[in-house]
């Protein structure tokens, strides 16, 4: 499928899949949305949440569906001003190609002291541990999400793959059954959809979901959370 760069409403770029006419990111700004939904409502909300209570400072994400490297390139950032330690896994089946990589504009708009981070997140081999910065170590994993295989080990997921509209066999009961079962006790998932079949599959297999204000374009965007009884 042909895949072309182009530029949002917030002036960062994205790929868009030309014969589905998706996006990686919102067109309403990749950047704005990933701050909003996966920053503010995910990393900030579950690190407070450990701030709070006076737990580790050690994290653990999955990321589902890696792409651009967006989420990671934010998070690698957040996790030094937030001092946080974080074990990052990104799991995407089709990897985003280096010349495609090469045209995003991401460390140009964030921070360009962080643009040997950005392309190192990329330039990592797949399927093994590689320490990104100090307190950052990621490993890429090639596969379909159906074939994840984690219990009990992530703290926190970042649901971001394809739209339902196109892939909905990515937002049912199955998959988000994977999801509950890859999450730790009082774990959370956050996601930019707010669809009431993806709201319902979620609390089918265990989840308490919450409706948040969405990012710009976006009326609202769901978190999900596996208590403590789960």
């Amino acid at each position: 499928m042909k895949r072309n760069i182009i530029t949002t409403s917030d002036g960062s770029k994205t790929i868009q899949i030309e014969e589905w006419n998706e996006q990686y990111h919102s067109i309403h700004g990749a950047i704005q949305e990933a701050n909003h939904v996966f920053m503010k409502h995910g990393l900030h909300f579950f690190s407070e949440s450990r701030l709070q209570h006076k737990t580790s400072k050690d994290l653990s994400i999955l990321e589902i569906g890696f792409g651009t490297g967006l989420n990671a390139f934010l998070t690698v950032i957040e996790a030094e001003n937030l001092e946080l330690n974080i074990d990052y896994v990104g799991v995407e089946a089709y990897p985003v190609e280096l010349e495609e990589v090469n045209q995003l504009n991401y460390s140009d708009l964030i921070s360009k002291a962080h643009t040997a981070i950005f392309n190192q997140l990329h330039q990592t081999p797949w399927e093994t541990p590689c320490e990104i910065t100090l307190g950052f170590q990621l490993e890429k994993q090639q596969k379909f999400f159906k074939d994840i295989r984690a219990k009990s080990q992530f703290d926190l997921i970042y649901f971001d793959a394809f739209g339902a509209r196109v892939q909905p066999d990515l937002w049912t009961e199955t998959i988000f059954s994977i999801m509950f079962s890859a999450l730790k006790a009082n774990g959370v998932l956050v996601t930019y959809s707010a669809k009431g079949s993806v709201r319902r599959a979620m609390q089918a297999v265990g989840f308490i979901v919450e409706r948040l204000p969405g990012p710009p374009g976006k009326r609202e965007m769901l978190r999900a959370t596996k208590s403590s009884e789960a």
